[in-house]
C-alpha cells in the first residue's frame, strides 16, 4: 500500500539532549510524521469525521516533544511513534526527529533520526514506555 497522510517541518522547542544544558535551556526540534494507511474508504466518503484530523497528530506530536525530556532524539522519535500507533488505526508509522543545533562541533546543516514502526512494533502502552525511557 502506498498511501499516507504526511505532515512536515512541525518546529517545537523542546527540552531533549545528552548534556544537561541543552535539557536545561531547550531548542528547537524539528518533526515530520508519516502514517500509512489505507486511505480509500475516506476518499470515497469526503467525511472529515470518517478521516484522521490532522490537528489532533500535530498537538499528540507537540505535548510529547514540549512535555516530555528524552536525552536521545532516537528516544524522542520512539515516543512520538508508539503513541500515534496507540492513536490511530495504521499500517505503519513513520517518524523523523531532527536536531538543527546539535552540540557537535563543527559546521553541519542538522541532525536527523528516522524510524519505521508498525502495530507489531507498538509497545504494551505509551505510559509503561515512557515510564521506563523518559523522565
Amino acid at each position: 500500500m502506498s498511501d499516507r497522510i504526511v505532515i512536515r517541518d512541525m518546529v517545537f522547542y523542546g527540552y531533549h539532549g545528552v548534556f544537561e544544558a541543552e535539557r536545561e535551556m531547550g531548542q528547537r526540534f524539528e518533526v515530520d510524521v508519516e502514517l500509512h494507511l489505507d486511505l480509500r474508504s475516506v476518499a470515497q466518503a469526503d467525511d472529515i469525521d470518517e478521516a484522521i484530523n490532522y490537528v489532533d497528530v500535530y498537538t499528540a506530536v507537540k505535548d510529547i516533544v514540549e512535555e516530555q525530556s528524552f536525552r536521545l532524539i532516537e528516544s524522542l522519535a520512539e515516543a512520538i511513534a508508539q503513541q500515534l500507533l496507540t492513536a490511530y488505526d495504521v499500517k505503519a508509522v513513520v517518524v523523523r526527529v531532527r536536531k538543527p543545533h546539535a552540540p557537535i562541533g563543527g559546521v553541519l546543516g542538522t541532525v536527523e533520526v528516522e524510524i519505521k514502526r508498525e502495530p507489531a512494533d507498538h509497545a504494551t502502552t505509551v505510559q509503561e514506555w515512557l515510564g521506563e525511557y523518559g523522565e
